[in-house]
């Protein structure tokens, strides 16, 4: 028997991706900024344009906070799914950046106990943007291949952590508030137009690991990196986010073709709750390596 696939709005998959998959929900999340409060549902096609509008406020000084899946709206949109017969593996944002992981295994004990016949389970995926949309994809890849909802979840036990990620940003102070670097370092790389390249780690934070000068050698070090850590770029599909900085997306992306000859790319705009956090003109890789080597252990962050 099938089952279905439910994951959160941090996953940032396209609305196209999304209408050609089927058994597949994913939850909306709100965020607020200049005193509104507004919804993203992936599957809104005009949400593109929201997100631009979103990344323009961010730039003029306006702060965005956004608000986690807690259990309730867990339960509302997992139990219609189970009443009607179905299973389902839900796989949710790093629990490093949130407290979401923690209200799905609330809710998944809440289910349990009132649809013991049914089979639910949560997945830490210690991603995040297109990270955790890259696990998604491969789970409905190997779902749609016949396989069940446990060999599903063991697949992703055993493969999650092969889930890279790698990013640059362009404002610092976005990382500054949101506890990645101290004022100090976010006031003197702006002066020197340093961009760090960050990843994440293990355990699914994020984890400045590189600085350089310059916006186009940032890009390049995404490239390198899939170069240096990508298992057979020639035969896996890599995605790209980005936050409405579609041309640098681009620009990696026909390198990645021309020079490592990846056959698939799927771009999309990281969301308002990833872009709260990573600011406007954000661009993010993500691919598969060969074992999780390539997500680099290292210490607490400060």
């Amino acid at each position: 028997m099938s089952f279905w696939i439910v994951t959160d709005a941090c996953c940032d998959l396209p609305v196209d991706y999304i209408h050609k998959q089927h058994d597949l929900h994913i939850v909306p999340m709100s965020y607020q900024i200049d005193g509104n409060v507004s919804e993203i549902d992936l599957t809104d096609a005009t949400l593109a344009s929201r997100v631009h509008t979103f990344y323009e406020l961010l730039s003029n000084g306006k702060v965005a906070t956004t608000f986690q899946v807690n259990q309730n709206e867990w339960v509302d949109h997992i139990e219609p799914l189970l009443k009607q017969g179905h299973d389902v593996l839900l796989l949710v944002l790093s629990s490093s950046l949130s407290g979401m992981y923690l209200t799905s295994k609330a809710a998944e004990d809440e289910l349990r106990a009132k649809y013991p016949e049914r089979k639910f389970y949560s997945f830490d995926t210690r991603s995040a943007s297109l990270g955790e949309g890259l696990l998604v994809h491969y789970a409905l890849r190997y779902r749609d291949e016949g396989h069940t909802i446990e060999e599903t979840l063991k697949w992703l036990e055993e493969n999650g952590q092969r889930a890279i990620h790698w990013f640059t940003v362009t404002d610092l102070h976005f990382l500054h508030r949101g506890g990645r670097l101290s004022a100090t370092s976010a006031y003197l790389g702006t002066i020197l137009k340093i961009k760090p390249v960050l990843n994440v780690d293990p355990k699914g934070r994020l984890i400045p690991r590189i600085k350089v000068q310059g916006r186009r050698h940032s890009l390049k070090e995404l490239y390198e990196k899939v170069a240096q850590d990508a298992l057979e770029p020639q035969k896996q599909t890599v995605f790209i986010s980005h936050a409405d900085s579609e041309k640098d997306a681009q620009w990696l992306a026909d390198r990645l073709r021309d020079k490592l000859h990846v056959p698939e790319i799927l771009l999309s705009q990281i969301g308002p709750i990833v872009g709260s956090h990573s600011g406007p003109g954000t661009v993010a890789v993500f691919f598969l390596d060969k074992d999780g080597s390539a997500r680099l252990d290292s210490p607490e962050t400060k």
